[in-house]
């Protein structure tokens, strides 16, 4: 009889557990290391600053042409920053004026300046000083073109006007009047200059 016919393909000999294939891989297993990987510095950023408004101009301002609690009636030339208020039942203002480089004959205040206790007079001014019951003290660098009638004058710059002191007048070292004097009593120190009459007033208690 003739024999069967072998089939092309024969499995190999060798046992097999189960129908599935299982497959084994030949990659060699590699342990895992760690990798060092220098990192260049990378620099801070920092943030942008924003643009600022620029700032106006600041200066120091010289002293106040007076100092104290005043009411005033004229023109002032202004040369620096006012601030306050202005109204009809009430009003405060401050002004700061810059220094002056080159001193000028104009007056800062050039008015009526009346005043109730003590005022101070740091500059130049012009016009009428009255106080019923004030003391007006002139700084040894003020100037007043002006005419003062107060209770008590106390004089250390320059006045070019008459003086009426209902109570006394103190002239100072470097004290300069150009006028008349009228007061009950006046004290002056060496040095102080007088050009003009006094005229001595007669105290309450004396009689006329």
């Amino acid at each position: 009889m003739p024999t069967a016919a072998k089939p092309a393909l024969q499995p190999e000999p060798g046992p097999v557990a189960n129908s599935e294939i299982s497959l084994v891989s030949r990659t060699p297993r590699l342990t895992a290391t760690p990798v060092l990987v220098s990192v260049s510095s990378v620099p801070k950023i920092r943030p942008v600053p924003s643009e600022q408004p620029k700032k106006a101009t600041s200066f120091q301002p010289r002293l106040p042409v007076i100092t104290g609690e005043a009411h005033y009636r004229g023109s002032f030339p202004i040369d620096g920053i006012i601030s306050g208020n202005l109204g009809a039942t009430g009003s405060a203002m401050t002004v700061k004026q810059r220094p002056r480089h080159v001193a000028a004959d104009v007056p800062e205040l050039d008015g009526e300046l009346s005043f109730k206790d003590m005022l101070r007079v740091n500059g130049h001014i012009a016009g009428k000083v009255f106080s019923y019951k004030g003391t007006l003290i002139i700084d040894a660098s003020a100037r007043v073109d002006a005419d003062i009638d107060v209770k008590v004058c106390v004089i250390s710059g320059v006045v070019n006007g008459d003086v009426v002191a209902h109570e006394r007048v103190e002239l100072g070292s470097g004290a300069i009047i150009n006028g008349n004097i009228a007061t009950r009593a006046i004290k002056m120190k060496p040095g102080a200059v007088f050009h003009g009459d006094c005229r001595m007033l007669k105290s309450d208690d004396e009689d006329s």
